[in-house]
């Protein structure tokens, strides 16, 4: 096996310097924050052989030279977010790291601040989560950003649905210009002062996640900004477990909100030559949970990352210091215990297997049908009714604060109906429907021929741009089924925009999208021809979709009938309740609760559980609800010859070598931790050796006739091990 760090498939972020204890071997590591230590802690994991790259919050960090006039002599805390109080926006517990308004001013501070981690010679920069609060926007910062933007004098986002469109579309704007900003400065540093190129990336929350936590980011507004070369799509357990609706009831449902999280996530590199690792998380920001709670949910958010193959670069833990040091409440909530060793096993068994995601061979087990939900930047515009307040349970929902929802209108504006009700009733029926930025129509030509189904509403968002209709329509006229949700009842349809604006004016924008595929804008409910496919179109908003069974069944008959429509026999839909995708020899499979039975998933064959610390061989494998399976098949493809082959390892493999009497190979990882390997080898071996400094011991293997594999544990060290196994 080769070790090439160059290729940066996995990493993770790390805020103190190196620590033998929490030493991943991964790939390459961002060293975490840019004050005083950085250069120190960058030379630190450098040393050790990793591509080192830096990550600094964007939006926020502990900048306070800055904000108490120690960089330029003056105060900025005009520039931190505001709520309608005067409220500070704070980030996390500690009143000084506010949340910023990216003005001109900031970009050149950041700017002067992130130089010595060129100088200090990063491969790439992460600028994490550029995020502005729907609440925000009464500083006196924000003010004159309005200002200067729309030539008129600032309105009270809070004082109609049109100032509150505005405002959020300026925060999208503000940021864009930061990041900009930023990396154009830094990028020709780089080149002038060390003719070296710099990289940048912009670890972010999922478009969906934004939407329903209510912040505003530039999220596809990033492939407007030549100098971004990427990004991580930062879902884990606590974006994903934030509860939705389906057929009435309200819950968290993490599998399927992370499948969808990290579908949209995919839609910001699907056509370019950018980069994106899918951030996972083996706890998360609360610390109140138990180890059987992370490991439960980390593995939903896995195997829904990778149910996505356009993507095989993975961030495989932020801060994994608070996972391997960390201590959390025990099972019984008598006190607090560290990571149980089998979990440790098996996280590193998996991060190391991500390494090998990138697989020419994808084939996706049960209904291929095409299907999409279109997603728009400007769901996160019209998430406040403007006269209601709601700062109060939403300050702070960054996921280092307990959020109190204290009424009906906080619980059904957090659900985030509109959208779920899109999805869920499909997702929980088989169909793997993936989310789609509806503003990249404009931005890429044949962006939607991926797709021969298409779910549309206008009702939680808008279309920014006429010429989106187009496009759309022609895709229509060219052979696709578009289903249309809506009743035209949203308020935000009033805002001052392209649709009624100018001579020609439409109440809506769903008005302007019929008349584009040459249909009467007041047409009923039901189905109508355009061109080679068909509109499909349900007079309904999409929130009442989530509320109950009929409303579900609703929807899945609508797409039902779309399909139908198109007369391919190709485009089936067989109701199940699971997803299952094979990337090479590695199958991937979840079984859902809630779905239209509850039978088990069964496999036969032989597998390696790669879920399982002991690396178990399973000859029958049964997927319950609510359950996941990782596996390698080893009946993939037939042996090509006697060598061996390790199967899963929850080491870094290095100077894997074999000869005629033996093969050895270097195994690194954290200190302390016990590993497990599977090696499939010709023949049961004589013994196998492990030296470690000047000891050299005999370790005990488990070797299994049937699949011709050999098991070994052992216990990682300092300075890593090597590994004799003699034929």
């Amino acid at each position: 096996m080769k070790s090439n760090r160059e290729r940066e498939r996995t990493g993770f972020q790390e805020g103190g310097g190196y620590g033998e204890r929490y030493d991943l071997q991964t790939d390459f590591v961002m060293v975490y924050g840019i004050g005083p230590s950085m250069p120190e802690r960058i030379r630190q994991w450098a040393d050790r052989g990793y591509q080192v790259h830096l990550m600094t919050g964007v939006s926020w960090g502990g900048y306070q030279d800055y904000l108490n006039g120690q960089f330029d002599g003056r105060s900025h805390w005009d520039e931190a977010q505001t709520y309608q109080s005067g409220e500070t926006v704070i980030h996390g517990t500690s009143e000084d790291i506010p949340y910023m308004v990216p003005t001109v001013a900031y970009s050149n501070y950041l700017i002067q601040r992130i130089r010595p981690a060129v100088d200090a010679g990063v491969e790439a920069i992460h600028l994490e989560e550029p995020e502005f609060w729907v609440e925000a926007g009464y500083s006196e910062a924000f003010k004159r950003e309005w200002r200067n933007y729309y030539n008129e004098p600032w309105m009270d986002p809070d004082g109609s649905v049109d100032a509150q469109y505005r405002a959020s579309k300026l925060k999208a704007y503000l940021y864009t210009r930061c990041l900009d900003r930023l990396c154009s400065a830094l990028k020709e540093y780089s080149l002038v002062r060390y003719g070296r190129p710099l990289r940048f990336y912009v670890p972010t929350h999922s478009l969906i996640n934004y939407s329903q936590w209510r912040i505003i980011s530039p999220e596809s507004r990033l492939l407007d900004i030549p100098t971004i070369n990427g990004y991580i799509a930062q879902i884990w357990t606590g974006t994903s477990r934030t509860a939705n609706v389906y057929e009435g009831v309200r819950a968290e449902r993490t599998f399927e909100t992370a499948f969808l999280e990290y579908g949209i996530m995919q839609e910001l590199v699907r056509g370019t030559d950018r980069r994106m690792w899918f951030l996972h998380d083996p706890i998360e920001d609360d610390p109140k949970r138990t180890w059987s709670d992370y490991r439960k949910n980390y593995f939903k958010t896995l195997i829904a990352s990778l149910l996505h193959p356009g993507v095989a670069s993975y961030e495989v833990s932020p801060w994994p210091r608070r996972v391997f040091e960390g201590q959390y409440p025990s099972e019984d909530r008598s006190g607090k215990e560290g990571i149980p060793a089998d979990y440790a096993t098996t996280l590193l068994t998996i991060m190391h297997t991500l390494e090998n995601m990138d697989q020419p061979d994808v084939e996706l087990l049960g209904n291929g049908a095409r299907v999409g939900v279109l997603l728009a930047d400007s769901s996160m515009f019209q998430r406040k009714s403007p006269g209601v307040e709601t700062a109060g349970f939403m300050m702070k929902y960054d996921g280092t604060n307990e959020v109190e929802l204290s009424d009906e209108y906080a619980i059904k504006l957090l659900n985030f109906s509109s959208f779920y009700g899109l999805t869920l009733p499909l997702i929980k029926h088989g169909l793997s429907v993936r989310p789609v930025q509806l503003d990249n129509i404009r931005r890429f030509s044949g962006y939607l021929d991926d797709y021969q189904v298409l779910i549309l509403s206008y009702e939680f968002m808008k279309p920014e741009y006429p010429d989106i209709h187009n496009a759309l329509a022609q895709w229509v006229r060219d052979g696709g089924a578009l289903i249309y949700v809506g009743d035209d009842s949203d308020p935000y349809h009033a805002v001052r925009e392209w649709w009624n604006q100018g001579k020609r004016k439409y109440r809506t924008p769903r008005e302007h999208l019929f008349e584009s595929l040459g249909l009467d804008a007041q047409m009923p409910e039901g189905a109508a021809s355009v061109g080679n496919g068909v509109l499909v179109y349900m007079a309904v908003h999409p929130e009442l979709l989530a509320e109950s069974k009929a409303g579900a069944e609703r929807l899945r008959s609508a797409v039902r009938q779309g399909m139908d429509s198109l007369n391919d026999p190709q485009l089936r839909w067989e109701d199940t309740n699971y997803f299952m995708i094979r990337r090479g020899p590695y199958v991937i499979a979840a079984v859902m609760q809630e779905a239209v039975h509850s039978g088990p998933l069964k496999l036969e064959g032989r597998y390696v559980d790669i879920l399982d610390p002991q690396l178990t061989i399973r000859t029958e494998v049964c997927v319950r609800p609510d359950e996941q399976a990782f596996l390698f098949d080893l009946d993939y493809r037939a042996r090509e010859s006697n060598d061996c082959e390790i199967i899963a390892s929850s080491s870094r493999i290095e100077s894997f070598a074999e000869e005629r009497d033996f093969v050895r190979f270097t195994v690194l990882g954290p200190s302390g931790v016990r590993a497990a390997a599977r090696i499939r080898c010709a023949a049961k071996p004589k013994d196998i050796t492990l030296r470690a400094g000047d000891q050299e011991t005999d370790i005990p293997y488990q070797w299994d006739e049937l699949s011709g594999t050999l098991l070994i544990r052992y216990e990682h060290h300092p300075e890593g091990a090597h590994l004799q196994i003699h034929k």
